[in-house]
């Protein structure tokens, strides 16, 4: 609250006032301009919404329309696609078998079985290697 002495007080009653009068004067023209050309306050009165239509038109054209989204939905979807599992990437979890993964062996092979814990290591996911095969490679 400003004092009355105050030279900001004086500044901003001032400033109000003009504001005030602008307002009126802006009312009273729009009001004219209604009675004696309503295309031109139409025109005035939806400026600032045409300027904004401009600016999103582009975004709305990309948009499917409700016929287009109801064709959508008619049509037949693709065939699901196997479950794949993928080298350098982690195991996946099969739909319809909760607990279940399917993993890549290192020979290639996809292998189903149920995740044990959240983070295995690759010697985990390895095949078994025959005992000779395992007696050779500790005799090098």
């Amino acid at each position: 609250m400003l004092r009355a002495s105050d030279p900001q007080r004086a500044t901003a009653i001032l400033t109000a006032a003009e504001q005030w009068r602008r307002h009126t004067a802006r009312e009273a023209w729009l009001d004219h301009l209604l009675t004696h050309d309503p295309e031109q306050w139409f025109a005035h009165v939806s400026a600032d919404a045409n300027t904004y239509a401009r600016t999103i038109v582009g975004g709305l054209a990309r948009r499917p329309t409700q016929d287009e989204l109801a064709a959508r939905r008619r049509a037949p979807s693709a065939p699901a696609r196997p479950v794949t599992a993928t080298p350098g990437w982690p195991p996946i979890a099969i739909p319809g078998q909760p607990g279940w993964v399917r993993t890549l062996t290192p020979d290639g092979r996809q292998l189903d079985r149920p995740r044990q814990l959240p983070q295995e290591s690759a010697r985990d996911l390895a095949p078994p290697r025959p005992a000779h095969t395992a007696r050779r490679a500790a005799a090098a």
